[in-house]
């Protein structure tokens, strides 16, 4: 991947999210075939909500989405972000839920790369392009409580 192919490929990214976002999920749950959330978490340091469009992976109940920062050394902020503040918020279409966020462990790492990749074989040349682990984020989402009055037991 050139320079020119990043910064192409980042502000077709940037249009996507921000026509996800306009949309309320209506619009940009898929780039293509590629299913898209949004990652909402908060900016370790300026306390700010951050959002990222990201490709994912269904596994079981969680999502899998891929800190590879296009194959670059330096991860991608939105790791770091969620590294140090794990509560996170996801949309995936129109739903948003809340969510604990965590870097997968080496067995998961290992199981999970091979799906990513058999359906995303981009980030297999990513990691070659780097000498950092690109490391597999699970979400999982956050069971919400009843309300108070809400009349659910």
């Amino acid at each position: 991947m050139t320079a020119f192919d990043r910064v192409v490929g980042l502000r077709l990214l940037s249009v996507h999210q921000f026509i996800y976002e306009l949309s309320g999920g209506r619009i940009g749950g898929h780039l293509g075939r590629t299913p898209m959330l949004l990652l909402r978490t908060t900016g370790r340091k300026t306390g700010h909500p951050r959002t990222v469009a990201l490709l994912y992976h269904r596994d079981g109940d969680h999502y899998v989405v891929v800190g590879s920062k296009g194959g670059s050394d330096a991860p991608p902020a939105w790791l770091l972000n969620l590294n140090a503040i794990p509560d996170v918020r996801v949309q995936v279409g129109t739903t948003r839920f809340p969510a604990k966020a965590r870097v997968a462990s080496a067995a998961e790492q290992r199981r999970l790369w091979s799906e990513v990749t058999r359906l995303y074989p981009q980030f297999d040349r990513y990691q070659s392009q780097t000498r950092r682990l690109i490391p597999l984020v699970i979400l999982a989402p956050i069971a919400s409580a009843p309300r108070a009055g809400s009349g659910q037991a």
